[in-house]
C-alpha cells in the first residue's frame, strides 16, 4: 500500500468569514469538521449567524454599483489574477480538500483542484454578450412619425447573487458559479456545504487577493439550513444560484417567491444509460465502470441506471459483475484505491438503506454493498439487477456507488424506461452507431446527453430538464445565466 503524504492539515488552525473585504469572527462559534476516510474531526468551521448573512448581503449590495460600472475588460483581468493565484497555490489545497471531501488522492489531485483554476481561467476572457436587433420600417402612427424602428438588446448583471454550494466538488462548483457571475459585473455571497467549508474560505482568500473590491466576493458558512434560508430570504439578493438536491431546490423556489428571485438551479440526477442490441458493449461498460466508485457514486451526472436490450442483458450483467471486482475500496490516500468514503455516517446509512430497499422490493443484489470492515464511511459499489422501473432504487437518487440494470425490448421501450422518471440532468445512449444514438438521445428528456461517450463538452450548455433544476451555465451561458435581458428601442428618421 503507497500512501500518498500530504501537508499536515492543522485542525486548530481558526477561520473567519469574509464580509466586506474583511476577515470577521462568527458571532454563533464554530461546529466540527470530520475526515470521511477516518472519522476524525480534522478542523472546525466559523458559523455565521443570520445577522452576520445579512451583512454580507448588504456588503455585496452596496459594491454592486462599483463592480457593476467597472468596464467587463477590467473585471476579466482581475478574474485571471485569480487564476494565476490560484495555480501558484494549488498544492496548498489539496491536502485540505481531500481531507474534508474524503475524495481519493487521484480525484482530489486531479477533479478537486485543476478545474476550478480553468474555469477562472475561461472567464477571464471579455465576450460581448451584447445582441443588436433587425430594424424595421415603420409607417406614421398615432405614437408618432414614420422612421426606422431599431433596438439593441443588453445584458445587464442581475444583481446580488447567493451562490449555494454541494459537498461533493465545493471548489469545482463554486468557481463555475463566481466567475461568470463577477465577469457579468454581479456581486457574490458564497455559502458552502457545512460539510466541507474550509477549503472553500482558504479559496477565497486566494481570490481576494487579486484585487477584487471589497464586498464583491464574501463568503458565510454554517452546519445547518440558516445561513443559506438567510440568503434566500434577504431582499439584498437578486438571484440563488444552488447546486444539490431537488427537494431542497423546491424549498428554494418557494422561500425566494416572496422576492421574486431569479434562480439558476443545478439539482438531483438519476441518469439513464441505454445500450442498444447493437452497441458496443465493451465501450458501454467502461464508461459505466469509470463513474460507479468515481467519488463514491457522489456525482449527479453518473449513468446509474443502466437500460439494455435484453438480448445483451445476461452479457452485460457478466461484464459489470467483473468490472465490480476491480473496484477496490480503501485508504483514500492509497493511490491504487478507486473506491474512498462517502461524504458522512448519515449518508453511507442512506445509501446502505436504498440497496436494502431494493432487496426488499424485489432485486437481485449481485455484487456488493456490503459495508467494509474499516474506520471511515465506505460502502462497497453495489450491483442490482432483476430491477423495475417502480421501485425506490430505479426512481430516487442515491448518490452513492449503486447502479440498478433494467431490460428493455427495443428503442421505443428504451425511450419509454428513461423517460420514466423525475429527473432528467445527464443521460447517456451507447448504439452501434453514432447516427442511431443521435435519433434516441433526442428523444430522451434530458438536459444533457452523451453519445457512445460519457465525456461533456465543456462549453456546452450545463442543465436539467424536469426535477434536475433550471437554467443553464457554462460557456457563454454561464454569462446569460447571470444577466437581465434589457432591449432599447428608438425610432430614426
Amino acid at each position: 500500500m503507497a500512501l500518498v503524504e500530504l501537508a499536515p492539515v492543522n485542525a486548530d488552525e481558526e477561520y473567519r468569514l469574509l464580509i466586506a473585504g474583511e476577515w470577521v469572527a462568527p458571532e454563533s462559534g464554530v461546529y466540527d469538521i470530520v475526515d470521511p476516510n477516518t472519522a476524525q474531526v480534522i478542523g472546525h468551521a466559523p458559523e455565521a449567524s443570520v445577522s452576520q448573512v445579512n451583512e454580507a448581503a448588504a456588503a455585496a449590495k452596496d459594491a454592486l454599483p462599483g463592480w457593476r460600472d467597472t468596464p467587463m475588460a477590467e473585471r476579466c483581468a482581475i478574474l485571471g489574477r485569480a487564476a494565476d493565484l490560484l495555480e501558484e497555490r494549488a498544492h496548498s489545497l489539496v491536502g485540505l480538500v481531500q481531507a474534508e471531501t474524503g475524495a481519493t488522492i487521484n480525484v482530489a489531485e486531479g477533479m478537486q483542484v485543476p478545474p476550478p483554476i480553468e474555469r477562472f481561467r475561461h472567464y477571464a476572457t471579455p465576450v460581448n454578450v451584447d445582441e443588436p436587433v433587425e430594424p424595421i420600417p415603420l409607417e406614421a402612427t398615432a405614437l408618432g412619425p414614420a422612421g426606422l424602428l431599431g433596438a439593441h438588446v443588453i445584458r445587464q448583471p442581475v444583481g446580488v447573487v447567493g451562490c449555494i454550494t454541494p459537498y461533493n466538488f465545493p471548489l469545482t462548483n463554486a468557481a463555475g458559479k463566481i466567475a461568470p457571475a463577477l465577469a457579468m459585473g454581479n456581486t457574490v455571497v458564497l455559502k458552502p456545504a457545512p460539510q466541507d467549508p474550509l477549503a472553500m474560505l482558504k479559496f477565497c482568500g486566494m481570490i481576494a487577493e487579486a484585487g477584487f473590491p471589497p464586498g464583491v466576493i464574501n463568503i458565510v458558512t454554517g452546519s445547518g439550513a440558516a445561513a443559506g434560508a438567510a440568503l434566500v430570504e434577504s431582499r439584498e439578493v437578486n438571484m440563488i444560484s444552488f447546486t444539490g438536491s431537488s427537494a431542497v431546490g423546491s424549498e428554494i423556489m418557494r422561500a425566494g417567491a416572496a422576492t421574486m428571485k431569479r434562480l439558476l438551479m443545478e439539482l438531483g440526477g438519476k441518469g439513464a444509460c441505454v445500450l442498444t442490441d447493437d452497441c458496443n458493449l465493451d465501450a458501454a461498460v467502461g464508461t459505466i465502470a469509470s463513474v460507479w466508485g468515481f467519488h463514491s457514486g457522489q456525482i449527479c451526472t453518473a449513468p446509474t441506471r443502466v437500460i439494455v436490450h435484453r438480448s445483451r442483458c445476461e452479457e452485460l450483467v457478466e461484464k459489470l459483475t467483473a468490472v465490480a471486482g476491480l473496484l477496490t475500496v480503501g485508504d483514500a490516500l492509497d493511490r491504487d484505491t478507486i473506491v474512498g468514503p462517502v461524504i458522512t455516517e448519515a449518508h453511507r446509512d442512506r445509501v446502505e438503506e436504498f440497496i436494502a430497499a431494493g432487496v426488499a422490493e424485489g432485486a437481485t443484489l449481485l455484487h456488493g454493498g456490503e459495508r467494509p470492515d474499516r474506520t471511515g464511511y465506505f460502502v462497497a459499489p453495489a450491483l442490482l439487477v432483476d430491477c423495475t422501473p417502480d421501485m425506490r432504487v430505479v426512481r430516487e437518487e442515491i448518490f452513492g456507488p449503486v447502479v440498478v440494470v433494467l431490460a428493455h425490448d427495443g428503442d421505443d421501450h428504451a425511450v419509454e424506461l428513461a423517460n420514466n422518471s423525475d429527473y432528467g440532468l445527464f443521460s447517456y445512449v451507447f448504439a452501434g452507431s453514432t447516427a442511431r444514438a443521435f435519433e434516441i438521445g433526442k428523444r430522451i428528456e434530458s438536459g444533457n446527453v452523451g453519445l457512445n461517450s460519457m465525456v461533456p463538452h465543456v462549453h456546452a450548455p450545463f442543465g436539467g430538464f424536469k426535477m434536475s433544476g433550471i437554467g443553464r451555465d457554462r460557456g457563454v451561458y454561464g454569462l446569460h445565466a447571470y444577466s437581465e435581458i434589457q432591449a432599447l428601442s428608438w425610432v430614426s428618421g
